[in-house]
């Protein structure tokens, strides 16, 4: 039986908590940050859910974790 592979283009973006949910950090924080707003850049900074309605999809690219 082979084994299941875990899709690394989504392990490298994603990150499983302890109760199973999926965390992210968003994109367009790392230059051009003279033009964002304070706000803007202190939201970008924090990680982020994923939404429930995603999260199925996610499983099946991460079955490992």
């Amino acid at each position: 039986m082979p084994k299941i592979k875990t899709n690394r283009s989504a392990a490298k973006r994603f990150k499983k908590t302890g109760t199973g949910k999926f965390v992210y950090e968003k994109s367009h924080a790392s230059h051009i940050l003279t033009k964002k707003s304070r706000k803007r850049k202190r939201s970008l900074r924090k990680t982020h859910l994923i939404d429930k309605t995603n999260e199925r999809s996610l499983r099946l690219l991460m079955p490992n974790g």
